[in-house]
């Protein structure tokens, strides 16, 4: 008797992705299934199938439009690693052993610009909104670099906005380390000296 073959290709069984560099498997958002059932099947098939690959972390990224599937992945052992505006991370860690994935980011980059002008004169201001707001406190332009943004260009617009002052970066200066600053986050505070 001849044996049939199945016409279900193995793969669409299983949530696509890619091997990572690190032993693991970053599944890909673009190749989940829309049904939640769907995608249960095809996580238990994944996740049997990468203890047996020996795998070490597994990557979940989830886009807002799946948010139904998060509880899913979490009763199957996947936990909370970030979130972004359009997405959340999940991890799952297979061997039982203690999970070595990094965490996620811990730290935020601050600017503090101490401008100068020809005659060694420092530009100060007074927060509109923030921790010295109404206090009488005179101190340097800060603020946070933004996603991608370069240091300088963070600096230069961080003045700018807070003073209308173009002024020319210089140098980096000094580096400033804080804890517990953003929601419990540490903060990197660079000092960067300006010319006008």
């Amino acid at each position: 008797m001849a044996q049939c073959s199945s016409t279900v290709d193995e793969a669409e069984l299983l949530l696509g992705g890619e091997n990572d560099n690190y032993g693991g498997f970053v599944i890909d958002p673009c190749r989940l299934p829309d049904d939640p059932s769907i995608f249960l099947e095809r996580l238990r098939r994944s996740i049997s199938r990468w203890k047996f690959e020996l795998k070490m972390g597994i990557w979940l990224k989830l886009p807002t439009k799946y948010a139904e599937l998060v509880p899913i992945a979490i009763k199957e052992g996947f936990v909370y690693h970030h979130a972004e505006q359009d997405y959340l991370m999940l991890t799952l860690w297979i061997p039982e052993s203690v999970c070595t994935l990094p965490a996620n980011a811990s730290h935020q980059v601050g600017i503090g610009a101490l401008v100068m002008n020809t005659e060694n004169r420092l530009l100060l201001v007074q927060e509109v909104t923030g921790p010295t707001k109404g206090s009488g406190t005179w101190k340097m332009p800060t603020g946070v670099v933004l996603q991608g943004e370069d240091i300088q260009d963070a600096a230069v617009r961080e003045v700018k906005e807070e003073t209308g002052v173009d002024a020319k970066f210089v140098e980096v200066f000094g580096v400033r380390q804080s804890h517990g600053v953003a929601f419990g986050k540490s903060t990197f505070s660079l000092r960067v000296c300006f010319s006008l």
